[in-house]
């Protein structure tokens, strides 16, 4: 029988799509003289009101071995961390959890907060990816619509300061950028906000801005007639190192 090495699209609805909702957290970037700061705001709000936090390995990484990205970057939240500490997790402070949001994203994971089926908040902050996590899997390789909800946010591109380096497109876990003949283009239909190209732009091109002011403001440049749309299809690009 071959050993099986990746989820199944079946087994990912029955034991996934069904029983949580992950929402994308976003990692906003502040520029202080020449320093790019990690604004963590929205995932310490989440943080905050727990009693217990816990940290332990990916258990989708742990799984599949299908990049080098960080394993401990799995945070659990007041009863969930409670069973987590029964399979040997370990409890961590606020700070030491920040620590560890901040590590993962500059190793070019997602984070996702997870609220499980019949709970009214998170009580999982897993740092994801497309090529091992059940809930990015879903929606990227998949095709399964409309799992993973997007942050408030959405990246905002300087055409007059992008170099077309192309630094975003291996950053993008979510298929929204490419480069076509040295251009980058950019699917915005695609971004969910997670704020993880900003922080890697050479040219400080990239902002998070919030999803109704850029619609709002979509909507003036087709008023004006500037406005167009790309609607290109994308090729799955990872960030990591893939283990044979």
């Amino acid at each position: 029988m071959k050993e099986q090495n990746d989820w199944t699209r079946e087994e990912l609805l029955e034991d996934y799509v069904n029983e949580m909702t992950p929402v994308t957290v976003p990692v906003n970037i502040s520029i202080q003289g020449q320093q790019r700061v990690l604004d963590l705001s929205s995932v310490e709000n989440i943080l905050r009101s727990a009693e217990i936090i816990t940290l332990e390995d990916c258990d989708c990484r742990a799984k599949w071995h299908k990049c080098d990205a960080p394993l401990d970057v799995c945070l659990s939240l007041d009863n969930e961390a409670r069973d987590a500490m029964k399979r040997g997790a370990k409890r961590i402070s606020l700070a030491q959890a920040l620590v560890t949001l901040k590590r993962s994203h500059e190793a070019g994971l997602v984070h996702l907060a997870f609220t499980f089926k019949g709970e009214e908040k998170p009580e999982v902050i897993c740092s994801c990816c497309s090529c091992c996590c059940h809930s990015m899997s879903a929606l990227v390789r998949f095709g399964i619509p409309d799992h993973v909800v997007a942050s408030e946010y959405i990246a905002s591109i300087n055409d007059e300061t992008c170099d077309n380096c192309g630094t975003c497109v291996q950053r993008c876990q979510f298929h929204a950028r490419q480069l076509i003949n040295n251009k980058l283009v950019f699917n915005q239909a695609k971004c969910f906000g997670c704020g993880l190209c900003i922080s890697t732009c050479p040219t400080k091109s990239i902002t998070l801005v919030k999803r109704n002011e850029l619609k709002n403001k979509k909507l003036k440049q087709q008023a004006h007639g500037k406005f167009y749309r790309m609607d290109n299809p994308t090729i799955f690009l990872c960030d990591f190192k893939h283990v044979n």
